[in-house]
């Protein structure tokens, strides 16, 4: 007892000893770090968030195979697989370099991808090599695109053809993303304009609001949605728990998608502000939420769970284009302001008869422009002339070369399933297989 008494003793001594000595170093040379420990954290981060941002294509993929129904679920799954894998092809074949390599104001280089990291020598870490690892920033940036295009999924569900929808895919993500793109994150002309976008409220997500608005105009509504003395009929998805889980996904990818956004973890700041962005985001979505289910309780008189979900995506919209410098409480109003948005835009487009399968239209296009709009309220660099001008830049290019691009393939290959196709379900015609065959009425 008495030998174990000293050990503890000296113990603590030591301890208080290492706590004094440590207080004595100057905080400059506490907080410094060197290059390469830089270059560590900074590629970490990267790989980190993107790994969640990619987990982001599962959340997609379960919430618009739940808001689907049974008879297109299979479908949607695969073109959720289809267009992540697309995607990344596309932006390591042409996108990566048209937004990031020698942007000249309008438009990067033409060029497959590549790295170029000098190799690090036996002895240790080359100091010229950077602050991250491209392949990092690849992986980050690349994650961005095919979310993108997750977006454009879900509105057009349900009579799009599986194979013109991936040619789109194609274009949308190599092309039309990567161009928009190096306009401000490429250092381009909206950037030089002043227009902000932390993490792409209208970089990525307006961008594929603009895109599926187009295309669910020139597809068409689903055969039946609405009648000919402008009621609409309501389809229920088939499996809405599926679709909260996906929910769920989703929001949990988005630390990723915002977190990742800070592009450094190589100081106490950066530590700090990923921390603060990562509870803007987490408010902005609960209040969401809490925003829906108040809202359909009190149209409704029910609470209505699609609204609740996507109110919750709504909130995580709006925050994303400057979730660091708001406060709590005013990163709170704006996912607020983003619910509200979404719950009274999704009745809206039936109006106009606008056929948006999974409401993504209301939640990345309208929930997108007002949260890039939001900047304002935060960030003391933005002004209002510089985030609608920018809103209005890439609207304009998203919709002409979006349509452009659908009445191309409409006119070539068509995009459109037969009424009887859509009448059996995209799950037998496109991809011969059923999500649920022991519910199916083809089945003896």
């Amino acid at each position: 007892m008495y030998f174990n008494s000293i050990i503890t003793v000296r113990k603590k001594w030591l301890f208080a000893a290492m706590i004094g000595v440590t207080a004595l170093i100057p905080l400059s040379a506490k907080a410094a770090v060197d290059s390469e420990t830089a270059f560590i954290f900074n590629s970490f981060s990267f790989l980190v968030h993107g790994f969640l941002v990619m987990l982001m294509a599962a959340g997609f993929s379960m919430l618009e195979a739940g808001l689907v129904r049974a008879k297109n679920a299979s479908v949607q799954s695969t073109k959720n697989i289809g267009l992540y894998s697309i995607s990344g092809i596309m932006y390591f074949l042409i996108g990566y370099n048209l937004m990031y390599t020698d942007v000249g104001g309008w438009i990067g280089s033409l060029g497959v991808w590549s790295p170029n990291d000098p190799a690090v020598s036996e002895t240790g870490f080359i100091n010229d090599q950077g602050d991250y690892s491209s392949s990092s920033d690849w992986f980050f940036q690349m994650v961005f695109v095919a979310t993108a295009a997750s977006i454009v999924s879900g509105a057009v569900a349900e009579r799009v053809k599986i194979t013109s929808f991936f040619v789109f895919v194609a274009i949308f993500t190599g092309i039309i993303y990567p161009i928009q793109g190096s306009w401000s994150w490429g250092g381009g002309f909206l950037s030089q304009f002043g227009f902000l976008d932390f993490a792409g409220s209208t970089i990525v997500h307006s961008v594929g609001g603009w895109a599926a608005l187009t295309g669910a105009i020139i597809i068409g509504a689903r055969k039946g949605k609405y009648t000919n003395d402008g009621k609409m009929k309501k389809m229920v998805g088939s499996n809405l728990p599926l679709a909260t889980i996906g929910t769920f996904v989703l929001w949990f990818g988005w630390f990723g998608f915002n977190g990742g956004s800070q592009l450094a973890l190589s100081s106490a700041a950066d530590a700090v502000s990923i921390a603060n962005i990562y509870v803007n985001t987490n408010i902005a979505a609960a209040a969401g939420a809490i925003t829906a289910i108040i809202l359909t309780l009190t149209i409704y008189k029910k609470i209505d769970l699609t609204m609740v979900l996507n109110g919750a995506l709504g909130g995580l919209v709006a925050i994303t284009a400057e979730p660091l410098a708001p406060s709590p409480l005013l990163a709170l109003f704006i996912g607020v302001v983003g619910s509200a948005i979404v719950i009274f835009t999704i009745p809206l487009l039936d109006k106009f008869k606008i056929d948006d399968v999974v409401g993504a239209i209301p939640v990345h296009l309208f929930a997108g422009i007002w949260g890039t709009i939001a900047v304002i309220f935060s960030n003391d660099d933005a002004s209002l002339i510089a985030q609608v001008y920018g809103i209005a830049c890439i609207g304009a290019f998203v919709i002409i070369s979006s349509s452009i691009l659908w009445y191309a393939i409409k006119f070539i290959m068509g995009i459109r399933v037969s009424e009887q196709d859509e009448y059996d379900g995209l799950d037998i015609t496109e991809c011969g297989l059923e999500a649920y065959p022991e519910f199916s009425r083809t089945q003896q």
